[in-house]
């Protein structure tokens, strides 16, 4: 009797018509990425452009010449360090203050069950639906009453509390996601419930703390209608009401525009560089005893 030996599967080849539709996707997903990328190629290589360049209607994709004189002005530019140091000021604070509430209030939204809280979460999303021009009026009559205008701490507010429930329905997302097994175990071994929060818990929501500290972060750092009517004093103007005094009864200086742009942008790309490696990170750390 013959024995048949077994032989390994052929592997699989993809048909003619899916090479043809993956090949189509990636086309597609290049020609998404060329004209998301290429309104910050434009903003970079127009701020290295001469002012005599940026004005002509013959446009090329590569300036004739490079010039750094337009980031030059653009740092000498009236106001720029207290621009700087009120944009750090309000973003850290508000993000910072934002993440500490909005993970309080997702664990306990997420770990706990009392009344309303269906409710409440039905609130908080249809906040998000409100834009933010139909809230400007009272806000701006709310904190001037209460002394709000001109200040830091009142921008910071309207900050804090616009990104609030967009973060807190984030980071539940991550809480309920966590087995209760991992946090009951911390605390038979003998962490208290806050214990088993820092050790255990907190790990585990760096990914969602990381998604929802950069969506804070860019929405204060580039927000401008609110920091134009709350702020009316020129030392406290924020990054991007600073760049309204590159335009004067003279004209508007685009190239130093352009330049002042793309450094605002800087701190915001180097923050997600940072956060984005660590997002990847929390996942496990927090599930392994040490």
């Amino acid at each position: 009797m013959s024995t048949s030996t077994p032989t390994n599967a052929p592997a699989q080849v993809l048909r003619p018509d899916r090479k043809k539709n993956r090949l189509g996707y990636n086309i597609l997903a290049l020609v998404t990425a060329v004209i998301m990328a290429f309104p910050v190629y434009w903003l970079v290589v127009s701020s290295l452009r001469p002012n005599h360049e940026i004005r002509s209607y013959d446009q090329t994709l590569w300036p004739s010449s490079l010039t750094f004189d337009n980031f030059a002005r653009a740092v000498k530019q009236d106001n720029f360090a207290t621009a700087i140091q009120s944009s750090l000021i309000v973003s850290v604070t508000a993000v910072v203050g934002g993440m500490i509430i909005a993970t309080l209030a997702a664990l306990a939204i997420g770990r706990f069950r009392f009344f309303g809280r269906k409710a409440l979460m039905m609130v908080m999303i249809l906040v998000q639906m409100l834009p933010p021009t139909a809230m400007l009026i009272p806000i701006y009559l709310q904190l001037n009453a209460l002394g709000g205008i001109d200040e830091y701490w009142g921008l910071i507010v309207v900050y804090l509390v616009s990104t609030l429930p967009f973060a807190t329905i984030m980071i539940r997302g991550f809480v309920i996601n966590i087995p209760v097994e991992l946090e009951e175990s911390a605390m038979v071994d003998g962490c208290t419930r806050m214990g088993a929060f820092r050790r255990v818990i907190f790990p585990l929501l760096a990914p969602g703390l990381a998604a929802a500290s950069i969506f804070s972060l860019v929405n204060a750092w580039n927000e401008y209608l609110f920091a134009y009517i709350l702020i009316n004093d020129n030392s406290k103007y924020t990054l991007n009401v600073w760049l309204m005094t590159f335009t004067t009864e003279r004209g508007t200086d685009y190239g130093a525009l352009m330049a002042a742009s793309t450094l605002i942008s800087i701190p915001v790309v180097i923050f997600f560089m940072i956060i984005q490696g660590k997002m990847a990170t929390g996942l496990t750390s927090g599930a392994v005893k040490g």
